[in-house]
């Protein structure tokens, strides 16, 4: 609830700390006094639409707080937590309002967009007025109040999270349905290519393997004819070899002749004729070495233009060639199991479905049964509300077809103000002073359920007689008991029933000032009924008028 509220030079408050209780608080005074000052300025610290004009003239910025004392399980404090915003003690809410018109926001002193202020203060605070009835105007509001009214909060939870699971199973059904359908589109082309692939066989490395081959015979072939010539001129016709040999036996022979004359020479020659018979050799074991099959080599340059084909073909590099061919067998057997999972997907979603249908028309008989309830409910409060020829309905209408995460159900409050009139959205057919008074009856009708816990109503006595004020004020008591009331009025049987009076009033900001200031004083027992006297009676307060009073809050304070 709210247990305090300070505010600093709006308009005609310059410096205000008020502190509320639980149960009923009234706030009254003459026309004019500021009463709206302190809604405007509740609703600015709530998060509602700043305007520099707010702030008291003469000053650079003003500034309201509001405190509120909040369970520890409270939505709200899940909200700011979830948007990891300290949630410890009271929830602080501050609001500092600049005359050229920026505005800063603070929950717990931890700066905040407007719209998170607005998101959690609407979690706290409902203000209602005969032109600010924000739980009518929305519907989707309608079918919230509804199943908190019905205690359906976790049904509804249930359907949201079977919903979920719906759409999820749907998504993934549909998606891998299109999935398996361009694979279809392409099936002929990816069975083909993992067929010509798998013939082709790449091994990773192979391209680097082939083309250092091709280049060694390559090689090969060009010298082969120059070592094949220097071992014809070492071993064929025309070889020195014999002519070398036939020399050194004849000088071998002339040695013995001439001692010492031809040994060496002998010698050089025998050195001559090995190197050459080991030229010899070297000479042919090289032309081995270059002998090569031509066959091979063109096998090999047939083998690499054939990968270096499938690459151009598919547009990759050789070397990415067998990630490929795996990549596309694992494509064709997608599309060989894809028809089997798309079954299976299938069946998935349709079961997810047929529970949500389940659950959601199980909801919808649910919400209809506490649609009757709510209706009998509201309009057991109004006769005394002076509406006792209106009708107030619950009209719960089901769409399959347009199925959301809160069920098949569309929910909207309808009224019938007279008999023989038309009945229609309680926004279109009510008029101010009525759809504050439906308002008050659904208020009671729900109790503390589907209500912020704090609920400000803004002169929903407007216009009305003694004994509307006094079913109004009975209301508000009874509200007062599970809920926190603040009630600006001015009708003295609503301000005899509260247990906290508030006197809104206007004067000098000081001694001598030509300033006007707003004040708000917490009236005594004993002050009151003078104020009740003059809420009765107007300027000139009579003794009539006091006696009235002191009745009021004798029978119902």
């Amino acid at each position: 609830m709210l247990i305090q509220l300070s505010i600093r030079d709006i308009v005609l408050i310059e410096r205000l700390d008020l502190s509320f209780e639980k149960g009923l608080s009234v706030l009254t005074g003459e026309t004019g006094a500021g009463k709206s000052i302190l809604l405007d300025s509740l609703s600015l610290a709530l998060g509602g639409r700043g305007d520099g004009g707010l702030v008291r003239h003469g000053e650079d910025k003003g500034q309201v707080t509001a405190v509120f004392d909040v369970p520890g399980n409270h939505r709200a404090r899940k909200l700011l937590r979830d948007n990891s915003i300290d949630d410890d003690g009271d929830l602080i809410f501050r609001r500092i309002q600049s005359a050229d018109g920026r505005t800063r926001a603070s929950i717990n002193d931890q700066p905040v967009s407007v719209q998170m202020m607005r998101q959690v203060g609407q979690m706290l605070v409902e203000i209602h007025g005969q032109h600010d009835d924000r739980a009518l105007i929305d519907t989707d509001a309608h079918r919230t109040l509804l199943d908190a009214f019905a205690g359906l909060s976790d049904r509804v939870a249930e359907v949201s999270g079977l919903y979920r699971s719906f759409r999820d199973a749907d998504r993934a059904f549909k998606a891998h349905r299109a999935k398996v359908e361009a694979a279809a589109r392409e099936a002929d082309y990816i069975r083909a290519s993992v067929e010509e692939l798998e013939t082709l066989a790449p091994r990773d490395g192979e391209e680097d393997e082939l083309a250092e081959q091709r280049s060694k015979m390559q090689k090969s072939e060009r010298i082969a004819g120059d070592i094949s010539e220097a071992s014809e001129f070492l071993n064929g016709n025309a070889s020195p070899v014999p002519l070398i040999a036939s020399m050194v036996r004849r000088l071998e022979r002339k040695s013995h002749e001439a001692p010492g004359l031809l040994e060496e020479t002998v010698e050089l020659l025998d050195q001559a004729l090995n190197y050459l018979s080991s030229a010899q050799m070297e000479v042919e074991a090289a032309l081995r070495r270059t002998e090569f099959d031509p066959r091979e080599l063109e096998r090999v340059e047939e083998r690499l233009f054939g990968l270096r084909a499938a690459a151009r073909k598919y547009s990759v590099p050789v070397t990415d060639l067998p990630a490929l061919a795996e990549r596309m067998a694992a494509d064709l057997a997608d599309l060989d199991a894809g028809e089997e999972r798309l079954g299976v997907l299938e069946k998935t979603a349709a079961e997810a479905k047929v529970a949500f249908d389940a659950a959601a028309q199980a909801l919808s008989l649910q919400r209809q049964a506490g649609a009757s309830v709510l209706a009998d409910a509201v309009m057991a409060e109004l006769p005394a509300l002076k509406l006792e020829r209106a009708r107030f309905m619950v009209d719960v209408r089901s769409d399959a077809e347009a199925a959301t995460a809160e069920g098949i159900d569309t929910v909207e409050f309808h009224v019938q103000t007279n008999p023989g009139t038309r009945p229609g959205p309680i926004m279109k057919v009510a008029s101010g002073g009525e759809l504050s008074r439906f308002l008050l009856a659904l208020k009671v009708a729900l109790a503390d359920r589907g209500s912020a816990p704090t609920l400000v109503f803004d002169e929903i006595d407007t216009g009305v007689g003694g004994a509307v004020a006094d079913a109004i004020g009975q209301r508000l008591k009874r509200l007062s008991a599970t809920v926190q009331v603040l009630s600006v009025t001015h009708a003295p049987q609503v301000a005899a029933r509260a247990a906290t009076h508030l006197l809104i009033s206007k004067g000098p900001a000081g001694e001598g000032s030509d300033k006007i200031a707003t004040r708000v004083a917490t009236m005594a027992p004993e002050h009151r009924m003078e104020e009740i006297a003059r809420m009765l009676a107007g300027a000139s307060v009579t003794d009539e008028a006091r006696a009235a009073a002191k009745s009021l809050l004798a029978g119902k304070g």
